[in-house]
């Protein structure tokens, strides 16, 4: 989960592979260190390597608005983000990072947030091998027609490359 936050592989892929293997109780218990320990190891790095780039971006007035902000609404913006699967897990580590939020701040908010995913994945990866072949044809279907709908409505925007 670690090299998760530096390689483009998907750690959802890795969270239901641990619920298969360890099921769902240590399964999500490994993925949840595993997630943590890259988030942090990931916020850390981003704040001590990115954010010089930031104070050279920003001016001392905007970089105080931020920080302001940060202080303010961070904690609801970023367990609302780590609520949603739909939000990069390590996009939201590097702009945590990058907009100034505390360590306390960004390890509780992503303690919590990332839970019920963990939870679902582990859950789902101990009981992957239970679904009949009849299941997965279903399952297969349902994600082939919402596929298709997908690139069918990104075609038909205009100026779209699809």
């Amino acid at each position: 989960m670690v090299a998760h936050s530096f390689l483009p592989f998907p750690a959802e892929i890795v969270a239901l592979a641990n619920g298969m293997v360890y099921g769902p109780l240590w399964g999500a218990v490994i993925t949840w260190c595993g997630a943590m320990l890259g988030a942090a190891t990931a916020f850390g790095l981003t704040r001590r390597l990115g954010y010089p780039f930031v104070e050279r971006l920003l001016s001392p007035d905007a970089r105080d608005q931020l920080a302001r902000w940060s202080h303010l609404h961070g904690a609801t913006v970023l367990l609302a983000c780590r609520l949603m699967p739909a939000i990069a897990f390590n996009l939201i580590n590097y702009a945590a990072a990058l907009a100034g939020l505390s360590w306390w701040t960004f390890l509780w908010t992503t303690a919590l947030g990332i839970l019920p995913l963990t939870i679902l994945l582990a859950v789902l990866g101990d009981r992957i091998l239970a679904v009949p072949f009849l299941g997965w044809l279903a399952i297969s279907l349902v994600a082939a027609v919402f596929g298709g709908l997908m690139v069918l409505r990104r075609a038909r925007k205009p100026g779209s490359k699809a």
